[in-house]
């Protein structure tokens, strides 16, 4: 159905509280209903009620904002007129200089970057401006938890597989519909991947999206003493059915894990493990149901699996970002695990827990880099648009030499 169009005139007729119009960027906009939801307040939407906004909006605003009320408040287009300012849709590449890495460009030919790496790109950004921006923006805001839809959709594409990097639990897997096979998929591809979905630019949001799984689910694959236990578990935290954290910080200590005072205490038929003590700042813990958890034995450190059930309780912990990221304070009260749950050797899990520290280090360092070129391009796009002292901040001399 053809957007409706109106007139410069028409618009202006409509610049009261019953009817309250404008124009942003040739779109025309009823804001009669937006009054009282608009955080400026209704006098400034008064202001520019039957007039053209463009100027004023984007002296204050990111292009976002129209893109997250355009289905709501968009009702048509001023006639003969077209839209001055260039939106990336899903999956496209940024024009802003330094905003996308030299590799992306067609005429540079990289001895590291392959084509299935351009074509791992492709895919996981526009499954990432599709299916995960959307929600990240609204739970980041709110501070409320993944949905399970968006875990399902990360599941059945691939993505929850390859998070944990290279490796056997990649074979055989349809990865973003045949973007890159599993057996071929490398470090540049996992860095590919973990800088695309540090694009969403929701830092809680990112943590809350199966980190947890991230770093917790290979010390199951790589130290689960039977081939039974590590199927079940990879089957069930692949679907997206199933959700697993890493619990090894306390109170007590964090990355100092010889400090840590979780006890695990053998029954006396040696069949089962008795778990007291506390975790904190456990990413994904509130939503959690298995946690490779960190505890002190009789001679060291070990690791187990434990499954959430009696005795096991999570609390959200508040944090300077969102709740999204589901941190957690878990407390261990008698909690009985049965000794098959022991990941590596008994008192020699501190080699357990430190091999898994790599690969963590590693994403977070790809994604770090990711939003240190976000913050470039949006320093350079807003030095475009912002207008100060009757001029763009960008003609500033200060602000054009920094």
């Amino acid at each position: 159905m053809a957007a409706k169009t109106f007139t410069r005139d028409e618009v202006a007729k409509n610049d009261t509280e019953d009817s309250l119009w404008c124009i942003i960027d040739s779109k025309v906009y009823d804001l009669t209903d937006f009054v009282d939801g608009h955080p400026g307040g209704e006098a400034v939407l008064r202001q520019v009620a039957g007039l053209d906004a463009t100027t004023e909006f984007y002296n204050l605003h990111r292009q976002e904002v129209l893109t997250k009320y355009d289905k709501t408040l968009v009702i048509g287009t001023v006639a003969g007129e077209t839209p001055q300012v260039v939106v990336p849709g899903p999956g496209e590449l940024s024009a802003v200089p330094y905003a996308e890495p030299t590799w992306l460009t067609p005429q540079f030919k990289s001895p590291y970057f392959n084509d299935s790496h351009r074509s791992l790109q492709r895919a996981i950004r526009d499954f990432t401006d599709r299916e995960i921006t959307p929600v990240a923006l609204e739970c980041e805001e709110k501070g409320e938890l993944i949905p399970q839809d968006l875990i399902d959709k990360m599941s059945k594409a691939g993505v929850l597989h390859m998070r944990l990097g290279p490796g056997k639990h990649l074979h055989g897997v349809d990865l973003l519909n045949g973007a890159v096979k599993g057996e071929e998929f490398d470090y540049f591809h996992d860095m590919i991947l973990s800088q695309e979905m540090a694009r969403t630019n929701c830092r809680g949001f990112q943590d809350g999206m199966m980190a947890g799984m991230t770093i917790g689910l290979p010390v199951v694959l790589n130290f689960a003493n039977s081939e039974s236990l590590r199927k079940r578990i990879a089957d069930e935290v692949f679907s997206g059915q199933k959700k697993i954290c890493l619990a090894i910080t306390e109170a007590f200590a964090g990355s100092d894990v010889a400090g840590l005072r979780t006890t695990a205490t053998k029954t006396p038929d040696g069949k089962h493990y008795i778990v007291n003590g506390t975790k904190k700042w456990i990413t994904n813990g509130v939503f959690s149901d298995y946690f490779v958890t960190g505890v002190k034995t009789e001679k060291g450190l070990s690791v187990l699996l434990i499954e959430r059930g009696e005795g096991v309780e999570t609390k959200a912990i508040k944090t300077s970002y969102s709740p999204a990221a589901g941190t957690t304070y878990i407390t261990f009260d008698n909690v009985k695990v049965p000794v098959e749950n022991l990941l590596g050797q008994e008192n020699k899990g501190i080699h357990v827990i430190l091999s898994n520290f790599n690969h963590e280090r590693w994403t977070m360092a790809c994604a770090t880099i990711r939003q240190c070129r976000t913050i470039v391009e949006e320093c350079l796009l807003w030095a475009n648009q912002r207008l100060v002292f009757g001029k763009k901040l960008i003609d500033q001399p200060v602000i054009r030499l920094k």
